[in-house]
């Protein structure tokens, strides 16, 4: 995804007497699109897709039924929000149904998904941090991945992170987005699988437009739940529930 400004230098429009001003020991500087620069670092500069990684590192997926860890995930408490909480889902909600398919990539983040990750109690505490836009990189079977997680829960302290426990990858097809969204949090799940160095299981969520989907990887097999759509307040509703379910998940299970 391309995030940030982005600088453009367009040779053709600049007028030649300034170009005739140029010694040959002048240094010109050509600013790339973020996205791009991260591209080149992965193995051989490609950007990945789903179907690449699959194969290259026989991953399986399992779209039509549920493992047990991810039956084990979906499987909920009703919310019992109080009155602020209530106040504020009500209100990122009817933001979101009235305005979701105008919103850029950037502003889908930040007017709605922070929000949600709040009340789903995705938030720092007992030694884990919330970080957005990290880059994470680890030689995976020979081969360098790097990718920029959009957002990660991972054990920390100020801006210095550990063990990743949980991705999500944010995408916005009608606003010129870049990448493959589930790929990068393949990426991740494979980047964090080699730096946790152990057989737990990691979990995540891929955010197309108003449409979540739940992702769980083990081993190589990885596990993704049917769509639920934030702009339905019974599917909200359920998705700051899952939430709220990986944080009982992560202290009980997932810490060391």
């Amino acid at each position: 995804m391309l995030e940030g400004k982005i600088l453009r230098v367009f040779f053709p429009t600049i007028p030649q007497k300034i170009l005739s001003l140029c010694s040959f020991s002048t240094k010109i500087y050509i600013f790339m699109p973020r996205k791009k620069i991260q591209n080149e670092e992965n193995e051989q500069g490609k950007s990945w897709r789903e179907g690449d990684l699959v194969q290259q590192f026989q991953l399986t997926s399992i779209v039509t039924e549920q493992t047990p860890i991810m039956a084990e995930w979906l499987d909920t408490d009703p919310l019992n929000f109080d009155m602020i909480e209530s106040h504020l889902f009500n209100k990122i909600l009817e933001k979101a149904q009235k305005n979701i398919r105008g919103w850029s990539e950037e502003d889908l983040k930040m007017k709605f998904i922070a929000i949600v990750l709040e009340l789903g109690e995705m938030s720092d505490d007992n030694g884990v941090v919330g970080y957005f836009d990290k880059t994470i990189s680890a030689t995976v079977e020979g081969i360098k991945l790097t990718v920029k997680s959009d957002f990660m829960l991972a054990k920390g302290v100020l801006d210095a992170f550990g063990t990743p426990y949980f991705h999500f990858q944010e995408y916005k097809p009608n606003k010129n987005p870049a990448g493959d969204s589930m790929a990068q949090l393949l990426e991740a799940f494979l980047i964090a699988q080699t730096k946790n160095n152990n057989e737990k299981p990691l979990y995540g969520v891929e955010i197309i437009g108003a449409n979540w989907r739940f992702v769980t990887m083990e081993a190589k097999t990885y596990c993704i739940s049917k769509a639920f759509v934030a702009t339905d307040r019974s599917d909200l509703m359920q998705i700051i529930a899952i939430l709220r379910k990986f944080r009982k998940i992560l202290f009980e299970k997932l810490m060391d």
